[in-house]
């Protein structure tokens, strides 16, 4: 699997005046990705509300107005292809999220490597972002995370093995973590 491409760019600090979002049909519901127009992520989720997902965006990089569209070429060309089955094709799009802390923007890099069908628990994310004793932080960078999916927040878990929370639900969260995890022979 190839690098993902980065979750945060730091000299993106700037209010985006537009941006164009799109809704695809999913296993899951509805799936909508409000994009910058350098055709960045910056909000996804399981609902076909914009409101909802704007809210969830940095207010820096909050798109004043948004466009709906049919469409918006890779990056949901990126959600079909994971619900195809190329459970990795998210991960080479470019997200940006801003949180105004170090930690969170850390941790959205760090959970962009974890890989499909090997989820971590919150402990093992927390090292992953290079602050093993911010285990609630981490929990704190699932819970803001703006773009699901893209940043894949739903493989986290506890360390007892139970799933945690997910802002989508429960439900949507196992089903991710079964239709990624790697076949039993």
């Amino acid at each position: 699997m190839s690098a993902p491409s980065p979750a945060v760019s730091d000299d993106t600090i700037t209010t985006v005046i537009t941006g164009g979002y799109a809704t695809v049909d999913t296993p899951n519901g509805p799936f909508s990705v409000i994009a910058d127009d350098s055709g960045r992520v910056l909000a996804s989720g399981w609902t076909d509300d914009p409101a909802y997902l704007a809210a969830l965006i940095h207010r820096s990089l909050r798109p004043e107005t948004l466009q709906r569209s049919a469409a918006l070429g890779s990056l949901t060309d990126a959600v079909t292809a994971y619900y195809a089955g190329e459970v990795d094709a998210p991960s080479r799009v470019e997200v940006v999220q801003l949180s105004g802390g170090t930690f969170l923007n850390k941790a959205w890099d760090a959970l962009r490597l974890v890989e499909p069908g090997r989820p971590v628990t919150y402990t093992e994310f927390a090292e992953r972002a290079g602050e093993p004793a911010a285990v609630r932080a981490a929990a704190t960078a699932c819970a803001r995370n703006a773009a699901a999916l893209f940043v894949p927040c739903h493989r986290v878990k506890r360390s007892d093995g139970s799933l945690g929370g997910f802002r989508y639900g429960l439900e949507t969260k196992k089903w991710l973590l079964d239709f990624e995890a790697p076949a039993e022979d």
